[in-house]
């Protein structure tokens, strides 16, 4: 799979986000080890710290199918511009694909590919639980 479509993808999810506070819709799509594609989009709550990412939404739906192993994971907005995972999201990405991609898309700037170790250089793993 390409990276332009992963991005159309992630386009696709982003259209099922739940967001009537923000507006600001993001999508996700997670490309598994074996090709297989999780869409996931960001899903707001009143309370705000109840909110989901795009990113983790992806994940989370991939991990409760049974899938671990990942490549990469291409992120949109509805704002046009580049959606850099959260704090939480870059830490969810470590745990599962800390040497997979990141393709950001800009309707404007056109994409971006960071490793997920590039946007979290110190990240927590299983190795530092002593």
């Amino acid at each position: 799979m390409t990276d332009q479509e992963l991005v159309m993808l992630a386009k696709e999810a982003m259209e099922h986000a739940y967001v009537p506070y923000s507006h600001f819709k993001v999508g996700a799509a997670l490309l598994a080890k074996d090709g297989t594609v999780f869409k996931g989009c960001n899903i707001e709550n009143a309370s705000y710290g109840a909110t989901n990412c795009a990113e983790r939404t992806a994940i989370f739906k991939a991990v409760s199918e049974g899938y671990r192993e990942f490549d990469a994971i291409a992120i949109v907005a509805s704002s046009g511009d580049y959606a850099s995972p959260c704090g939480i999201c870059r830490q969810v990405l470590f745990e599962f694909l800390p040497d997979g991609k990141v393709i950001l898309d800009s309707d404007e700037k056109g994409m971006v590919t960071y490793l997920v170790r590039e946007l979290l250089p110190f990240g927590f793993s299983s190795k530092d639980i002593k």
